[in-house]
């Protein structure tokens, strides 16, 4: 009874992820129509076709050697990794090292923070507002204290953690999936998103925040005592560093209950306890972090969102679809009180959810965000100031090519997502589909930005490393009936 109930369970989470990929993928139609094809047609067919035949021969040619050599194994990984690596550093040469939006905050902030000065002059400054974010504020000081307050430190630090990204999508892969190829399939088809790697040069929160969940995940499928307690370590690191801990940990909790909880047709009680391991200890060390802020000063407030309702201010906005939006910034003085403007805030929100059912405007703003955050431009080369040292022609070309990376990972990982039907995956496939998909749903109601899908896009890498893998099996098999 139990195992039949986890089979449905399964098969209505399989058609969640199946639904998405499909919307995404008509959305990214929309988007590259629009913004590509129709401004520059025979362009945008070009490099799309260019982008579809070096990812199709890639890909093939990964396929194609053989993976029972151990050592054959790990000398092609080493080499996608150190491709990967020079390519990450080559781009740091291509763009300026000035830090923009939210990175310059920090880069500027912690210098001064060391020198003892306050990191907000009043309760509504950015640091006192989102205090969550003093937790990476801390590393990226103690990156200045070892290194001095040089921008190349935390860049080459950037590059160090996406190799590491890297590494650990293709040991998740194997995993879920046990297939070298498929592994190898995964990290290719990531390394060469531009869009995803694009800000290495920015003091971002997102690269390391990002490897620490991939590890996390990667303890839990361990599925042992030790293992779930060093994931509670891992798990509260990254949502200090990068402040998204609770949908990842609303996504592992389901995980428990539905699958670790229940194996051979039994509740494992024990299984829960595995799981409550890594809860308790990620709640007592998220807890002293921010204890530890508040004592040493730096930030009263912890490691507290004392400005919730922004989110909603923004993301329930339909002039600017939820997304970032100065003219909604302009209303308001943010040198006022976090009381006052709070106030204002309910105010915005309660007009924006009047607007939106005066108007039915919800299915309208829900589509649309989700295209902005999943099937549209990541913007992230636009954070890197890359028009500033290039022609506006050059530019557009390279913001073209990166988003040709997230255009592959949506096609791929819409074939990844339909093949997992038909494979019977692994239940280890679901503790990065669950988190994925309570990302997804929580994005529909709060501010969306193409960059925040990167934390993301390992998982969807790795669906699509075995949509990749189903299109080279087919051209085999084509082939190979040609050859008889």
């Amino acid at each position: 009874m139990l195992s039949k109930f986890q089979g449905i369970i399964s098969k209505i989470v399989l058609t969640c992820l199946a639904i998405f990929t499909t919307v995404v993928l008509v959305q990214m139609g929309h988007f590259f129509t629009i913004n590509y094809l129709k401004v520059e047609p025979v362009l945008a067919v070009l490099v799309f076709l260019c982008a579809i035949i070096f990812v199709g021969a890639g890909g093939y040619c990964l396929y194609r050697i053989r993976d029972n050599d151990a050592n054959l194994n790990r000398l092609i990984l080493i080499s996608l990794l150190l491709i990967f690596a020079v390519v990450a550093l080559v781009w740091l040469k291509l763009v300026p090292q000035t830090q923009v939006s939210d990175f310059k905050a920090f880069w500027r902030m912690a210098p001064k923070a060391l020198d003892g000065k306050a990191i907000y002059q009043y309760d509504n400054d950015y640091f006192a507002k989102w205090a969550y974010q003093t937790g990476f504020l801390v590393y990226v000081m103690t990156v200045v204290k070892i290194f001095g307050h040089n921008i190349i430190a935390i860049q080459l630090l950037n590059v160090l953690y996406q190799v590491l990204i890297l590494l650990m999508s293709y040991i998740l892969a194997m995993q879920l999936f046990n297939k070298v190829k498929i592994a190898r399939l995964s990290v290719f088809i990531l390394m060469i998103d531009l869009d995803w790697f694009a800000l290495n040069s920015q003091a971002d929160n997102q690269y390391l925040g990002m490897l620490l969940f991939l590890v996390t995940f990667y303890l839990i499928m361990k599925d042992k005592y030790w293992t779930c307690s060093l994931a509670g370590v891992t798990l509260a690191l990254g949502s200090i560093i990068r402040p998204i801990g609770p949908v990842v940990i609303a996504g592992i909790v389901v995980y428990a209950l539905l699958y670790m909880a229940i194996q051979n047709n039994q509740f494992h009680w024990k299984n829960l306890g595995k799981i409550l391991v890594t809860l308790i200890i990620y709640q007592v060390l998220f807890s002293t972090a921010g204890m530890a802020i508040k004592s040493s000063g730096l930030n009263s407030y912890g490691l507290t969102n004392r400005d919730s309702e922004w989110k909603f201010v923004v993301g329930l906005d339909a002039n600017s679809n939820g997304s970032y939006d100065q003219g909604m910034v302009n209303r308001f003085n943010l040198k006022d009180s976090r009381a006052k403007m709070s106030h204002q805030e309910h105010q915005i929100i309660r007009e924006n959810i009047q607007n939106l059912n005066a108007n039915h405007g919800w299915l309208k703003l829900l589509w649309n965000k989700n295209e902005t955050l999943w099937a549209g431009r990541a913007i992230t080369i636009d954070f890197t100031g890359f028009e500033t040292r290039h022609s506006l022609r050059v530019s557009n070309f390279v913001k073209l090519l990166g988003y040709l990376g997230t255009v592959v990972l949506i096609i791929l990982s819409w074939i990844g997502s339909l093949r997992l039907f038909k494979d019977n995956p692994n239940i280890k496939t679901f503790l990065l589909v669950l988190p994925l998909m309570a990302y997804a749903v929580v994005q529909l109601l709060i501010e969306v930005q193409g960059r925040y899908r990167l934390e993301f896009l390992p998982i969807i890498a790795i669906i699509g490393g075995l949509g990749l893998f189903t299109i080279c099996e087919w051209i085999r098999s084509k082939w190979g009936k040609m050859n008889v």
